[in-house]
């Protein structure tokens, strides 16, 4: 869940590592730091805190962050991370450096052994700095590096491997060899930047974009040796493994703010056009065209059952996903969440597809919860964002969003595009099995190819919620109710709220208020209620009625045609009409924007949370 780059070439190495760990501090940020190799030295700079912090004790240890200077470093890394182990401290920051000062180590997940390997090495005379698991990859590799005389650090590098239990990204550094970095992957990802004289690695891609658009994506088990003119990888035990450069077609100013105050803001700025892009390209002459997809009709029509498995804010896509499979295609689904998926004892067999969702197709849990349903038969559908990643490269079939990086913790345009892709593979498989007409599927398109022109309008509304929010930022509390689709709408948009304003918030079926949560309810407590499903007004109007007569203060979204319905709220938001189907997809926008906001009235750091990560690479 941390973030790693690297780097060997003529540029000034500690720019590259700085700017790229700022670019990454969305995946960890409770501490930063580099080490790299000057003039022979390793040198090694820490601190908890902000890349900002580093970057500032990197200029008061006297290195140059100017690109017009020479570059007189071999090698170096970084690492910005998130805590597993160890409270975030200057001693337990990364990078590690072993007990004889030969060589540094970065490293992303969890090693599960490291007590056993940890107690092994202290027999064998190592004293440890730190409380992390880390630094026990650090000094195994410098204790198998000594018993091969100093001689090849890539040796002892994949001995190392075979005692760790565990998943990891790991990067070496070592003074001997100060011309090359040595890599290894497990479960964490790896991205090989590929460039002319100079090469990079990192966690992500954003980190090197504005460098190269030729990556490679490591494959798990394999360890990488890169110079600044070559890579080199093989498996555990030396072997040659093939791999492919890939090119990512995402530009630099992706990874820029573009003038915006947070990229969150930047980013729900950016959903009108990333919805656009997910889905118009592939509604063509009346007909839903899924590239990458060879799921048939006879297969479909033989499914029992549909599993959805995502966390988090993609979790929530796929419940609104259960809904539409089941309304328009009649297919029983069950929408779970991944880390919990794998432990359930899940009925699986041939006749099942497993469809999984991940931002960034790295996920532990979910990829995870993917291997446990393709082991007992199931055809799996991966929904991810990076082109390349390991969901995306293990699922069976895959459909990108086109949402391209999305930097802010808190996940919004990513979160609309995946609604975008379940809404196309809904209607697609619908019309496929004849659970819906050609005048139907026809309507449902033109909805979506409509929903970024009001998505726009929205946007030119957010006034209104900055408003609202400037009179409640103060609230203890706050409730999300809905019923059907408002209702999976409402768990996302509690979610924002908690994860970036820190105030406690909750989401309820409309109905289940009055059996036990309606106590919680009192004067100036705060409720907010999308109201877009036409059948369900008037129960909806009962239950904000039930807590207004309790003092509860009510935001109401409601779409245009029912701006005339008289409802028990103190507040409405209009969003444009659409089909009642397609309305989670245009309710979602204010409410993001309300928790925006509400966070930034708050004084909270909106696109970096406490005790968040963006990219969860652990179990």
């Amino acid at each position: 869940m941390c973030g790693i780059v690297g780097y060997i070439g003529p540029r000034n190495t500690l720019g590259i590592l700085l700017n790229g760990l700022a670019t990454l501090e969305y995946r960890g940020y409770d501490s930063a730091g580099v080490s790299f190799i000057q003039d022979g030295k390793l040198e090694l700079i820490k601190k908890k805190g902000y890349v900002k912090e580093l970057r500032q004790a990197v200029a008061e240890a006297g290195f140059t962050l100017d690109d017009k200077h020479t570059n007189r470093i071999s090698s170096g890394i970084g690492h910005t991370r998130w805590a597993t182990h160890g409270a975030p401290s200057d001693e337990n920051s990364h990078p590690h450096m072993s007990m004889n000062g030969k060589l540094c180590v970065v490293h992303n997940g969890i090693i599960e052994n490291y007590a056993e390997l940890r107690s092994f090495l202290k027999k064998k005379g190592y004293k440890f700095a730190s409380e992390t698991d880390t630094e026990v990859a650090a000094q195994l590799i410098e204790y198998y590096y000594r018993l091969y005389d100093c001689t090849d650090i890539n040796a002892a590098v994949r001995r190392a491997l075979k005692d760790i239990v565990g998943s990891y990204a790991l990067c070496v550094l070592c003074v001997d060899t100060p011309d090359r970095l040595i890599c290894a992957k497990k479960d964490n990802p790896i991205v090989v930047g590929i460039g002319k004289g100079e090469n990079f690695i990192a966690s992500d891609v954003t980190a090197m974009i504005e460098y190269t658009k030729d990556v490679v994506f490591l494959e798990d088990n394999c360890v990488l040796t890169m110079t600044k003119d070559r890579i080199e990888i093989t498996d555990v035990y030396g072997e040659p493994v093939e791999y492919k450069v890939s090119t990512v077609e995402w530009d630099a100013d992706s990874v820029q703010k573009g003038g915006y105050a947070h990229f969150m803001m930047k980013e729900m700025h950016e959903e009108p056009k990333i919805f656009e892009a997910t889905v118009e390209p592939r509604i063509q002459d009346g007909h839903i065209h899924l590239e990458h997809i060879h799921i048939s009709k006879e297969f479909l029509e033989d499914l029992r059952n549909i599993n959805i498995v995502a966390c988090g804010t993609a979790y929530h896509a796929g419940c609104v996903g259960k809904y539409l499979i089941e309304k328009l295609c009649r297919i029983p689904v069950v929408c779970g969440v991944a880390s919990e998926f794998i432990y359930s004892d899940p009925i699986i067999d041939e006749h099942t597809l497993t469809l999984v969702i991940s931002q960034s197709g790295e996920t532990l849990d979910t990829r995870n919860a993917m291997k446990k349903a393709k082991e007992l038969g199931s055809y799996t559908l991966a929904i991810v964002n990076v082109i390349g990643s390991t969901i995306a490269r293990e699922a069976d079939d895959v459909l990108y969003t086109a949402a391209g990086p999305e930097i802010s913790v808190a996940s919004t345009k990513a979160y609309t595009a995946q609604l975008g892709c379940l809404y196309l593979i809904a209607l697609k498989f619908a019309h496929t099995i004849g659970k819906i007409s050609d005048e139907e599927y026809v309507h449902y398109q033109q909805e979506l190819l409509a929903m970024p022109d009001k998505l726009a309008k929205i946007l030119e509304k957010q006034k209104e919620i900055q408003r609202f929010a400037s009179e409640h930022f103060n609230v203890e509390s706050t409730f999300f109710i809905g019923r059907g689709l408002d209702y999976y709408l409402s768990m996302e948009t509690s979610l924002k709220l908690k994860e970036i304003s820190y105030i406690h918030s909750e989401a309820y079926a409309g109905g289940e208020l009055k059996h036990g949560t309606i106590a919680l309810i009192e004067e100036g407590t705060l409720v907010v209620s999308p109201i877009t499903q036409d059948e369900l007004v008037g129960k909806m109007e009962s239950n904000i009625k039930e807590v207004a007569t309790r003092g509860a203060t009510i935001l109401a979204i409601i779409p245009e045609r029912l701006k005339g319905v008289k409802f028990s709220c103190n507040e409405k938001f209009i969003i444009p009409d659409s089909d009642e189907l397609m309305a989670p997809i245009l309710a979602v926008l204010p409410c993001q924007l309300f928790a925006y906001y509400m966070a930034v009235y708050k004084g909270c750091d909106v696109d970096k949370p406490r005790n968040l990560a963006k990219s969860v690479t652990v179990e």
